[in-house]
């Protein structure tokens, strides 16, 4: 059996004849535990509230406390603690309900075998070991637990800050979206590819051919006039990044002065903005 990590090596021997603790604390000393002994189950008691033990073994006729009393009150304070009699008085009856209520973990006669005694100690040990280590798992493993509730907790509220700032952004941006749709100027914003990627109602009205058409998606070059398109080469050069086109024709009877600006001061964003103000009411008239 591989062994474990231990916290304790200690024995506890309890027995009213001061010759068997002498004997057993020689046997067992050369398996290098450290033996605490006592000829009273109260001394017993008062031994375990001051060092940890990993293993007690106790005789039976003690006076004042028997060895069975002894252990059922070890086994309410110190559950853990492996717990074996070492008697040359068979009580059958007694010494098998204590077992089967579980307060003493072996039951060993005297006069005993050393090293038989020796591979039950050893083996009560193991057993001792291995339920401490599975207690450190646990303890760690509830600690990794609430570890990874409170980072849960943590990220939910982050999750939830980040859903409400997006809400609010996406808000702003619809109320952004609302007040450029009723501007009376013509906005249309172009990409690198001369692409129409932004444009308001009064830009479609000005530029339509058909009731409900929409300039996003089309070519600058199929829908803008010529007029307009002549001023573009000068901002995609790069030595302007505004314009102020003055004003141009359209169409017959509808004048527009024209403004131009490069995108990226404030976004990430390539391309041209234009902003056509109506010197007549055109856009109101064809909306």
């Amino acid at each position: 059996m591989t062994e474990l990590p231990h916290t304790s090596r200690t024995i506890l021997l309890v027995d009213e004849e001061i010759n068997i603790t002498n004997a057993l604390k020689r046997t067992l000393r050369r398996d290098g535990y450290t033996v605490l002994t006592t000829n009273s189950a109260e001394e017993g008691l008062a031994l375990l509230a001051q060092n940890e033990v990993g293993v007690i073994i106790s005789g039976q006729r003690m006076p004042h406390m028997s060895g069975l009393e002894f252990l059922h009150q070890v086994k309410q304070l110190y559950p853990k603690t492996l717990r074996i009699v070492l008697s040359g008085y068979t009580e059958l009856e007694s010494i098998t309900k204590t077992i089967n209520e579980g307060a003493i973990y072996k039951f060993l006669t005297k006069p005993w075998d050393d090293d038989l005694l020796r591979d039950n100690i050893r083996e009560a040990f193991q057993y001792y070991d291995m339920e401490q280590e599975n207690l450190r798992l646990t303890r760690e493993l509830q600690s990794a637990y609430n570890e990874l509730s409170i980072l849960n907790q943590n990220l939910e509220q982050k999750v939830a800050d980040k859903t409400r700032e997006i809400v609010h952004s996406i808000n702003l941006l619809q109320i952004s979206q609302e007040i450029l749709e009723h501007l009376p100027v013509g906005i249309i914003g172009i990409d690198e590819q001369n692409m129409i990627v932004a444009s308001n109602r009064c830009s479609d009205a000005l530029f339509r051919q058909a009731p409900g058409a929409c300039l996003i998606g089309l070519m600058a070059g199929d829908v803008l006039p010529e007029a307009l398109l002549q001023l573009l080469p000068s901002l995609y050069s790069g030595d302007l990044t505004q314009l102020d086109g003055g004003i141009i024709s359209l169409s017959e009877g509808v004048f527009v002065h024209v403004l131009m600006n490069t995108m990226g001061d404030i976004s990430q964003s390539k391309g041209i903005i234009i902003v056509l103000s109506p010197l007549t009411e055109s856009c109101n008239a064809q909306l």
